[in-house]
C-alpha cells in the first residue's frame, strides 16, 4: 500500500525550444549563468515540496552536462545545503556513481551529512551510463565486466566503512590502509571517522539488468524503477523479490522498492497528453540513444531487441505502457492503484519530472498532485 510520495528531478535547467522538432539534443549548449539556474530551482522544488507533504526529493549524479539535461555533480553537498533550506524533508541520491569515486571519500562525506542533518540524506550508489563521465574520471565503462568488478569491489569497501568499527580491506582495486609504518608501529588497520549516526545504512540501487538485481539481493540494497512499461515493471519486481527470497530476506511483493511514473493532471487525458507531449519527447531525444525506452511489445519482448519496436517512443505509447498518468485526478488515481494492487509491499510511488517541462508547471502539477491524489492513498 502506497504511503510515501517521492520526486525525481535530474537536474534540468528550463530548456528552450522542446519536443521532436525543437534543438537537437547534442546541439544545446548554455551559459554558466543558466547552466547554476537548476541549483535555484532545486531550492524551490524541495521548499514546496516540504510544504505540501512529500517525503523524499531524489536527484542525480552527473558531470559535463553543458546540454543542460543534467547538470548536479555532486548529489550529498546538494541534499546537505537543501536540508538546510528546509524543515522535514528528505533527499535521496540517484545516484552517486561509485566508479567516479574513491569509496572512502564518499563514505566519509555521507555519514557527516548524515549526523549534521540527522538522518536527511538517503545514499544511493549506481555505476553509470555515461561515457564521457565515467571514462573521463578514468573509470571502466565501455568494459561493461571491467565495470560491474570494480563498482562490486567498491560497495563492498563502502559497506566496510559503515558497517566495521576497524578494517583492513584488500581487494583488486583497493588495499586499505596500506602496508606501511605509522608513528613508529605497523599499520594494520583503520577507522572511518565518523561513521553515519543511523545503521545501517539504507541504500539504493536503480535495477538495470539480472546481474544487478542478484548483487543488490546479496548486498541488501533497496530497488529503484522508473518509467517502466507495465510487463516489464511486473519482471523486475517479481525478480527482485526472487532473489531476497533466496537470500533469506523475507519481503513482500513490492517492498523495498520506488516505482516511478509519469505524471501529468488536467481535466482531460486528451488535454494532458497535449500539454505534455514536448516535455515527454524533449526527455526522450536525450535518453532514448541511452536505452532507456523500458517498454515491452504485446510479446513480451523489450523495445529496441530483434522483432520488438526499436523506435523513439510517444507519450501515448507510455500511458498505454503504465508508465505515464495523464489526467483529471480521479484517472490518475485509478492508474497508479491499478498498478499498486499487485504489489502488496508496495509503499513509495515517484513522480517522474519530465525533463522539458517548465519548474512553474511542474511546482503547479506538484500542489494539484498533492491536493487531490495524495490524500487517495494511506498516510502514515
Amino acid at each position: 500500500m502506497i504511503k510515501k510520495f517521492h520526486v525525481l528531478y535530474v537536474g534540468q535547467i528550463e530548456l528552450d525550444n522542446i519536443g521532436l522538432n525543437g534543438t537537437p539534443a547534442n546541439d544545446r549548449r548554455y551559459s554558466d549563468q543558466r547552466l547554476r539556474e537548476a541549483f535555484n530551482t532545486a531550492r524551490e522544488v524541495a521548499q514546496l515540496m516540504d510544504e505540501l507533504g512529500f517525503d523524499v526529493l531524489w536527484t542525480a549524479e552527473h558531470h559535463f552536462q553543458r546540454e543542460g539535461y543534467e547538470v548536479f555533480p555532486n548529489l550529498i553537498q546538494l541534499g546537505l545545503w537543501l536540508a538546510t533550506q528546509t524543515k522535514r524533508l528528505k533527499f535521496g541520491c540517484a545516484f552517486n556513481i561509485l566508479p567516479m569515486w574513491h569509496p572512502i571519500r564518499l563514505a566519509e562525506d555521507y555519514a557527516m551529512a548524515d549526523i549534521v542533518t540527522d538522518g536527511r540524506i538517503i545514499m544511493g550508489v549506481g555505476r553509470g551510463y555515461h561515457t564521457r563521465e565515467v571514462e573521463t574520471f578514468g573509470a571502466p565503462l565501455l568494459d561493461a565486466e571491467k565495470n560491474r568488478e570494480l563498482f562490486e569491489e567498491q560497495l563492498r569497501l563502502l559497506l566496510t566503512c559503515f558497517n566495521e568499527q576497524a578494517f583492513h580491506f584488500k581487494g583488486k582495486y583497493y588495499e586499505c590502509p596500506p602496508p606501511l609504518d605509522y608513528r613508529g608501529y605497523r599499520l594494520k588497520e583503520i577507522t572511518m571517522v565518523p561513521r553515519p549516526k543511523h545503521l545501517p545504512v539504507e541504500i539504493w540501487m536503480p535495477i538495470a539488468s539480472g546481474k544487478t538485481i542478484e548483487l543488490m539481493a546479496q548486498y541488501g540494497l533497496k530497488a529503484m524503477v522508473t518509467l517502466n512499461g507495465e510487463k516489464i515493471l511486473d519482471d523486475v519486481i517479481c525478480a527482485y523479490h526472487a532473489a531476497c527470497l533466496k537470500r533469506g530476506q523475507n519481503k513482500q511483493l513490492g517492498e523495498d522498492m520506488i516505482w516511478g511514473a509519469g505524471v501529468y493532471l488536467a481535466d482531460s487525458r486528451e488535454e494532458a497528453i497535449r500539454r505534455l507531449e514536448p516535455a515527454h519527447d524533449e526527455r526522450f531525444k536525450w535518453f532514448a540513444p541511452f536505452g532507456f525506452v523500458r517498454y515491452a511489445d504485446e510479446q513480451g519482448r523489450v523495445w529496441g531487441s530483434p522483432g520488438a519496436p526499436a523506435l523513439t517512443p510517444l507519450l501515448k505509447d507510455g500511458v498505454a505502457q503504465k508508465a505515464w498518468f495523464c489526467g483529471p485526478p480521479a484517472e490518475v488515481i485509478a492508474g497508479i492503484k491499478s498498478v499498486e494492487a499487485k504489489y502488496p509491499g508496495l509503499e513509495n510511488f515517484m513522480i517522474h519530472w519530465a525533463e522539458g517541462l517548465p519548474p512553474q508547471e511542474f511546482k503547479d502539477q506538484l500542489r494539484w498532485f498533492a491536493k487531490e491524489v495524495m490524500p487517495a492513498f494511506k498516510r502514515t
